[in-house]
Formats: structure tokens, C-alpha cells, sequence
């Protein structure tokens, strides 16, 4: 199991969930579609990665600083004897290599990872050294999407393709290993030097009366929603959610969209459209949360 588990970045969940509201703009759909492709491609290499026997520390999507540059990695190993560094890319369709640039074909210059790669490690060397370790560092890009062919690919280049990606944890899961204190409190380190909150987040512009108000199917997404007695039903797939769930994941989107933004009863009401009574409202709030003044001033934190 991943010592750090991999979470949707903040400007990727605020995307999702606008995306459902509104539509976005050209630019702001290229990069959403961008972002969750790429978690996607990292969700799949986690579910490989979680299969390791070795003793091993996983910490995926670290991003970390040093020297006032900051980094990103994929996935990070920690082994006894090296530390392995990955950046996975979920491209499909047909690519070549040429000149030390990567191409989609048929002329399409795209970012070139293994230069992402080269970067990242040079960077965590770095930083190694001012926490006072000196690990080996194993990095590779990893190409995770089974529709992905790269033509002319370098035999000389730390590449990772989707055939080969199970018989390279077989091979890690040989290695003897035996992880020590030393190693853990790197782990920890390293987990603690983590930044949470991307200066480089691209967010998306809208406000209250742009988007879209109702409670979305958990399963399907769709604005298909009627509540029946307890349960909020989904007429497009039928999927039933109680009705106080269905409501509390629509104030955590709603405080996401809007972090200054009072939670009142009126305002979720106004949010969920489908929940007829305020009443009920009222209840699953205060159930939840510490509730703060009285009648028309009450709000919940």
C-alpha cells in the first residue's frame, strides 16, 4: 500500500465540477481533458505499483521544492539500495522520436517527458543532499496506455512501455530488501516537505449564478435527480443515494467552488433545488456541522 496515496489536484476537482455547471471555455476544456487524462494514466500505474511484495516505501505525486524550484514526480519508490523516480504519461496513438524531440504523428512536436525526467531527478538530487541522504536514483518515464506506439524509440533512454511495465514490478519484487529506520524517516521527510497547494493551478472562471444548480447522480453525473421519501433517485441510471449523503457531497462541492462563502440553509437549498423542504435542509446541516447563531443569522462550520 502507498505510504503517500495520490489525490485529485485541486484545480482538476474544481474543473470536474464546473465542467458539470457550465460549459467551459476551449482553453479551460484542453486543460481539463489534459489533467484528467493524466490522473487516469497515474491511477492505473498506482494499481500496478500496489501489487509490490518488496519492502518498499511508495509516495506518489510528490511536489517539492528546492533551491526556490519547484518539482513534480509521478510515483517515488523508496527500496533499501536506490530510490526510483517515475513520470508516467497515459499518450495514446502513434509517436516517433527523432532528434531527441517526441512527435505524434504525423508532425506534432509534443513535450519530450524524458526531459520532465532529467529535471525532476537532477532537482530531488538536490535535495537529497541538503536533507543529508545520498540514495541512487533510478528514474524512467513510464508510458502506462496500451494504445500508445512510439516508432524510433531510443534503446539507449531509462523507457518504460505498457508491455513491459508488469515484468518490471516482477523484477522489483525480487530485489532483496529489508527497509530500515533511515529509510522510513526520508519517507517522512520527504512526505512532510510536500506542498499542497500548487502556485501553478489554472482555475477556471465562473460564479454563482453561472452554474448550473441541482444535485448530480454519483454514478452517471446527469442532473437526473428526484427525491423519493429518503433517497435521492437518479432517473437516467436509477441509482439511490440517502438523501442526507447526496446533500453533504453537494455542500463539500459547493465549499470547494466557493471557500469564502457562508453555509446557510437557504444557500444549499438554493444549491440542491431538488430537496423540497428547507426543513430538511436544516437538519442535515446542523447534524453535521457545528451550527453558529440563531434564526436568520444561523450558518454552519
Amino acid at each position: 500500500m502507498a505510504y503517500k496515496i495520490r489525490t485529485k489536484s485541486k484545480e482538476l476537482i474544481i474543473l470536474e465540477a464546473v465542467n458539470k455547471r457550465k460549459h467551459l471555455t476551449s482553453k479551460e476544456e484542453k486543460r481539463y481533458l489534459h489533467l484528467k487524462k493524466g490522473y487516469e494514466g497515474e491511477v492505473r500505474f498506482d494499481t500496478i505499483t500496489d501489487t509490490l511484495q518488496c519492502d518498499c516505501f511508495i509516495l506518489n505525486d510528490l511536489l517539492l521544492e528546492v533551491n526556490n524550484t519547484t518539482f513534480q514526480m509521478d510515483s517515488l519508490i523508496i527500496a533499501p539500495g536506490k530510490m526510483y523516480v517515475y513520470e508516467v504519461k497515459n499518450y495514446e496513438g502513434d509517436y516517433y522520436y527523432q532528434s531527441d524531440k517526441l512527435f505524434k504523428r504525423p508532425k506534432l512536436e509534443v513535450l519530450n517527458p524524458l526531459h520532465q525526467l532529467s529535471r525532476s531527478e537532477s532537482l530531488l538530487h538536490q535535495l537529497l543532499l541538503n536533507l543529508g541522504f545520498k540514495p541512487q536514483i533510478d528514474a524512467s518515464v513510464v508510458f502506462i496506455n496500451s494504445a500508445f506506439t512510439l516508432y524510433q524509440a531510443p534503446l539507449d533512454k531509462p523507457i518504460i512501455f505498457p508491455t513491459q511495465v508488469n515484468q518490471y514490478i516482477e523484477k522489483l519484487n525480487t530485489i532483496p530488501s529489508k527497509l530500515t529506520e533511515k529509510h522510513k524517516k526520508l519517507a517522512d521527510q520527504l512526505l512532510a516537505a510536500h506542498i499542497t497547494d500548487s502556485r501553478y493551478n489554472t482555475l477556471p472562471s465562473y460564479d454563482y449564478e453561472q452554474l448550473r444548480k441541482g444535485i448530480t447522480c454519483l454514478k452517471c453525473k446527469a442532473f437526473s435527480i428526484f427525491v423519493e421519501k429518503r433517497k435521492c433517485v437518479c432517473k437516467k441510471c436509477g441509482y439511490e443515494e440517502p438523501v442526507t449523503t447526496a446533500v453533504l457531497r453537494s455542500v463539500k462541492e459547493f465549499k470547494t467552488l466557493f471557500p469564502n462563502e457562508t453555509i446557510t440553509t437557504n444557500i444549499i437549498h438554493n444549491w440542491c433545488q431538488v430537496v423540497p423542504s428547507k426543513k430538511t435542509i436544516r437538519r442535515i446541516l446542523a447534524a453535521n456541522f457545528t451550527t453558529i447563531g440563531v434564526r436568520q443569522w444561523t450558518y454552519y462550520e
